[in-house]
């Protein structure tokens, strides 16, 4: 609820404090005495945007300061907590307006940008009139305002809920559609290139080992040659023979020389052993150089072969068979890659199916809701004096999306037989203010907290109408806050409080100023509401019958 505003130096105000009460609150005055400057500055305080220059002339800065009560539970408390503001059960705005257009705003003493004022302020005031195009005339809020009515959030988690699961599917597919189509755009050199690989299945060292065995080849036939020749000379025509036969001859001299030949003897003994070992090691090296002619240039074959693989797949030798592997894999990818994208294609239609079929019951309880919110309007129109006219509440297929797959709108006949359309620009001025009200009527058990302003929405209708506009207005003021301004006798006498905005000249300066009205001040603004500059008796007693 709006329980103060405190202006000073806008426009035409120099200071003005305004103390608001809950229920009916109505502002009156002459034409241009100032009423929308209120509206004007307190939209300034909120954050709206409204008029470049509002500083009054002469001063260095224009201030508005708001405070509202904030029950717990209240809307505006998830804003302060999420914009690091401390809150309360108080709440109060506070922005200045400098002369060179600077703007500084602050929320419970805290600094704050215009877009927090703005997001509080949704939460906070209603405004309603012939050319609010923030509130009801604003066709991107209908569907809202109709599953506030309906109390949808349940079904419309459900929907938020499947189209997020639907996205998470549609992505999956798209991905691996993406990365089957990159692999299948390399399939035949995958194909080829682990043909290539398999038929050659090389081995981790293997061109190390054919490397050595190519040289050993190369250089066989004069290695061989200078073998044999150590083979013969340390053979038993050679070294062999030769220690054997002195071996014999000292061994035969052993007992004429005592111990002298021992160790001579012992020495040949390991010495022949040791040659008998090398020649067994010479005889297997001549044995291994023993090769097929063409053994060479098989070995030459598979080595450059080997070669020319890791240079084509630019990768070492010795891990051509990891990179074979590797292949096999993307393949298997691919092979499998036509079965992960029909399963997915199963789990795509099942979250479409999944939110369609949730969509289409919050479609459901939204058209069964727009019966019901058209019913209850034309209820309210006929004591408006608008019974010949027509609302309707039109739910369209739409796009789908998070929040369904409807487009609401509220259209409006004035006739029967006239054709149907927008709120603003079928119905009249005075048809507009009744539609908007009726329509508020019946929405306002779910705008608890918010205080709400309509102003002017009585412009153009008066007698037995004007009085069902402020019964109207009234109703929504209770158990909460309305303010209205009027020029209407019939609502203002309904007001459960009462302001009349007036001007005054100061040193030939025009300022503007709100006074509270008591019961006879009361009775005489009435009156002149009703007659004019001269406020006749017969007027003071019509004022005093309105006013009960």
């Amino acid at each position: 609820m709006l329980r103060a505003l405190d202006i000073r130096d806008m426009l035409i105000i120099d200071r003005l404090e305004l103390a608001f009460q809950p229920g009916l609150n109505v502002l009156t005055g002459e034409t241009g005495a100032g009423k929308s400057i209120l509206l004007d500055s307190l939209g300034f305080v909120l954050g709206w945007r409204g008029r470049a220059e509002l500083v009054r002339a002469g001063a260095e800065q224009g201030e508005v300061v708001a405070e509202f009560d904030l029950p717990s539970g209240h809307p505006a408390h998830a804003i302060l907590e999420d914009a690091g503001i401390p809150g309360g059960d108080e709440l109060i705005l506070r922005r200045v307006n400098r002369a060179d257009g600077r703007k500084t705003a602050w929320v419970n003493d805290r600094r704050c940008s215009g877009e927090v004022l703005r997001r509080l302020s949704e939460t906070l005031i209603e405004l309603h009139g012939q050319h609010d195009d923030r509130g009801l005339l604003d066709p991107k809020g209908h569907r809202a305002l109709l599953d506030a009515f309906a109390e949808t959030e349940g079904a419309r988690r459900d929907v938020r809920s499947a189209w997020s699961a639907l996205g998470t599917a549609r992505k999956a597919l798209a991905d691996a559609e993406a990365e089957l189509e990159a692999v299948r755009s390399e399939e035949d050199f995958l194909r080829h290139a682990v043909g290539e690989l398999d038929q050659l299945d090389p081995q981790p060292g293997e061109e190390a080992d054919l490397d050595a065995r190519r040289r050993m080849m190369q250089g066989a036939e004069k290695v061989r040659e200078n073998v044999a020749r150590a083979h013969d000379m340390m053979g038993s025509g050679g070294a062999e023979g030769a220690i054997g036969d002195a071996l014999r001859w000292l061994e035969s001299a052993l007992p004429e020389t005592g111990d002298h030949l021992t160790a001579p003897v012992a020495a040949l003994e390991r010495a022949l052993n040791e040659l008998g070992d090398a020649v067994d090691g010479v005889q297997r090296t001549l044995e291994a150089l023993e090769f097929n002619p063409h053994e060479l240039e098989q070995t030459e074959e598979r080595l450059f072969a080997i070669r020319a693989l890791a240079r084509k797949h630019d990768v070492a030798p010795d891990v051509l068979g990891e990179f074979a592997e590797e292949l096999r894999n993307r393949l298997a990818a691919l092979d499998a890659g036509e079965g992960h994208i029909t399963s997915l294609k199963d789990e795509l239609r099942k979250a479409q199916s999944d939110y369609e079929t949730v969509a289409e019951a919050l479609s459901a309880m939204r058209r069964a809701a727009a019966g019901r919110l058209d019913a209850a309007v034309m209820s309210e129109l006929a004591p408006l004096k608008m019974e010949r006219a027509v609302f309707e509440t039109r739910v369209e297929r739409a796009e789908a999306g998070p929040e369904g797959q409807d487009l609401v709108e509220f259209v409006v006949a004035t006739n029967p037989g006239a054709p149907a359309g927008p709120l603003g620009k079928i119905a009249s001025g005075g048809e507009l203010s009744r539609f908007l009200l009726a329509l508020k009527v019946c929405l306002t058990s779910e705008d608890q907290g918010i205080t709400m302003i309509f102003d002017e929405i009585d412009r153009g209708v008066g007698g037995a109408t004007a009085d069902a506009v402020g019964r109207r207005l009234k109703a929504l003021a209770d158990g909460g806050q309305v303010l209205v301004v009027t020029h209407s006798p019939q609502v203002a006498a309904l007001g459960a409080h009462h302001w009349r905005v007036q001007k005054r000249i100061v040193d030939n300066i025009t300022l503007s100023e709100v006074v509270p009205l008591a019961p006879e001040a009361r009775v005489d603004e009435v009156a002149r509401m009703l007659s004019g500059d001269t406020i006749t008796a017969e007027a003071r007693a019509a004022a005093k019958s309105l006013l009960g």
